[in-house]
């Protein structure tokens, strides 16, 4: 969630929620990369991602533990603030937090039943939808779940009743002109002032909802300072609350979060007894952990040695996927000499993003592509390359120097020598500390760089949303999660002054089709507007797309229900399915 598909919150989940999303072996198989998967629990999970591994109610044991790894502390419990909008947050409180739509495996959003039994445009001038609340659903101290929880969090991220909120993204919110309840508020009208396309990502499971009635006594919903001082109480308290079917019945700073069936759920109740999130920040322990029993599953991000450990493991399945997150090259363009489209052009077309991918994820699957666009993935309804017809990430170095001379550049000795006589000086690239692939990703652009006579200096971050938030790099490595709305992620992540875009790139054009695509409401139209800003960002060269960065899942054979989602939601996504096997 938090994807990463977002503002400056947004994108902090986004980073965050990278770290988070690994691969996983399992025992049973051999040592190939195939990519598909080892052992059999998820043998069926290429050909059905939504229902693989599963098992009926009555097949399942009632009661158990489930001990998940996470590798990142909850400090924030806020998953719609920019601050606490991490993938490990939003994986955390997906079982208490009602949401609209969530993204299911086969990267869809998928209508939230169980909270709302309907959602509807119900007029395109102005656009306005409706939703129907379900009349059973109630917060776990009894309080129904109405149409002022959907206001309360409507007004905390619309950039306009909460100046001081700080929310992850206000995309979409910022258009709705009212939100009006009826039937009880179990009836929801929302009425926006010019179409949005992406409608289904407000006040779904990548931004879900806190409680109005609890953010009352904690301040004033009707004044901008209530409104802020609620929302920084929901962020910095663990909560005792519940909309969902789990509730948190012990956090442990550090150590672990403890899940327990609500009682007050309305829908179908968990099998399991408790699922416990463990924290584990150093990946290369996960797998001792899985082979110790501590925990059985594991979502950590993919490195070799990891991945071979994992199949070794007995009557553990791993599976290696594909879905909404993606790593990529990014430049800053307040650097003087990144402001000159010929040089990052230059630098683009001599990396080999194929040879990046055989040196890094390549060495664990064969699933990964390049990939050759900055908003939709390979699989989604839009995807069309915009990158190859530039040439870049070809690892053409012939090329790259032709553009560089053609602009007025000259390579005296192994220093290159812009058009005004001036040395280019030395890049500082950037990576997350402790992350081998991307340390090589950095060392293997470095490489390309010298060819052009530009020297790179790669610098560790261990805060990589620090480092982006105040654009402390030249050159950065890392990854989107994304949500299954690639119009509003785009708002996010491209537009001019986006807190999201740390790079500051700015292209009115792109802002205009940008604008165009979230505001047509025939998808087919606003998926072609988005790939004309998505053609025009390829040739202004401010970022490169790498490839789909793979997602690791594994998990004993006994864990039924449990499947890989390469989404913003995760693997817990139908936490509450989970079960132990029966037998």
């Amino acid at each position: 969630m938090l994807g990463k598909t977002k503002s400056r919150a947004a994108r902090i989940g986004a980073l965050a929620a990278t770290a988070a999303l690994v691969l996983a072996a399992c025992g049973g198989g051999g040592g190939d990369n195939s990519g598909v998967q080892t052992g059999q629990a998820f043998a069926e999970c290429d050909a059905n991602p939504n229902a693989c591994n599963s098992a009926a109610a009555d097949q399942l044991q009632d009661g158990g533990d489930v001990t998940f790894a996470i590798e990142k502390n909850i400090p924030n419990w806020n998953v719609t603030s920019g601050e606490g909008n991490v993938f490990e947050t939003g994986m955390v409180t997906k079982g208490i937090l009602p949401y609209t739509f969530y993204t299911t495996p086969d990267l869809k959003p998928t209508l939230a039943t169980d909270f709302v039994t309907s959602a509807d445009i119900t007029s395109t001038n102005p656009q306005t939808v409706v939703y129907k609340i379900n009349p059973k659903a109630v917060w776990s101290d009894g309080t129904p779940i109405t149409a002022d929880d959907f206001v309360y969090n409507w007004k905390v991220q619309n950039g306009k009743d909460c100046p001081d909120c700080a929310p992850a993204s206000s995309s979409g919110y910022n258009l709705v002109n009212s939100v009006v309840g009826s039937d009880n508020g179990k009836t929801v009208t929302v009425t926006f002032d010019r179409p949005y396309t992406d409608w289904k990502n407000l006040w779904s499971s990548s931004g879900a909802m806190y409680p109005a009635h609890l953010a009352a006594q904690h301040g004033d919903v009707n004044t901008p300072a209530g409104l802020a001082e609620s929302y920084k109480w929901f962020g910095e308290t663990v909560p005792t609350w519940s909309g969902g079917p789990w509730k948190i019945d012990n956090f442990q700073n550090n150590v672990s979060i403890t899940m327990v069936p609500n009682p007050a759920w309305w829908g179908a109740k968990p099998k399991l007894s408790r699922v416990i999130f463990r924290i584990i920040t150093d990946a290369s322990q996960e797998p001792t952990a899985l082979q110790n029993n501590e925990v059985q599953v594991i979502y950590p991000q993919p490195q070799v040695d990891l991945v071979n450990q994992v199949r070794n493991i007995p009557n553990v399945s791993s599976y290696i996927g594909l879905g909404l997150t993606w790593e990529h090259f990014d430049f800053n363009l307040k650097n003087p000499a990144l402001a000159n489209k010929a040089l990052r052009q230059a630098l683009y077309t001599a990396v080999n993003v194929q040879g990046i991918i055989d040196k890094t994820v390549g060495q664990f699957t064969d699933k990964v592509k390049p990939l050759h666009n900055h908003n939709f993935m390979p699989g989604q309804e839009g995807y069309q390359d915009v990158i190859s017809s530039t040439g870049q990430g070809t690892g053409d170095i012939n090329k790259a120097k032709q553009i560089l001379t053609s602009a007025g550049y000259k390579l005296q000795g192994d220093q290159l020598i812009d058009p005004s006589g001036a040395p280019v000086p030395t890049l500082r690239m950037r990576y997350t500390v402790g992350n081998q692939i991307r340390q090589n990703e950095c060392e293997l652009f470095q490489q390309a760089a010298s060819q052009l006579g530009v020297k790179v200096d790669i610098v560790p971050t261990d805060d990589l949303g620090d480092t982006t938030s105040n654009g402390d790099f030249d050159v950065i490595v890392f990854a989107w999660v994304a949500s299954p709305f690639p119009f509003s992620g785009a708002e996010q992540n491209w537009t001019t002054g986006s807190e999201s875009n740390y790079g500051e790139y700015s292209n009115p054009q792109v802002d205009q089709l940008i604008a165009q695509a979230n505001a047509e409401t025939d998808q087919a139209k606003a998926a072609e507007l988005l790939n004309q800003a998505n053609q025009l960002m390829a040739e202004d060269a401010y970022v490169l797309p790498l490839y789909q960065k793979p997602t690791f899942i594994a998990s004993y054979d006994n864990i039924a229900n449990i499947r890989n989602n390469s989404t913003l939601d995760g693997p817990v996504y139908n936490m509450h399915e989970w079960g132990i096997r029966k037998g």
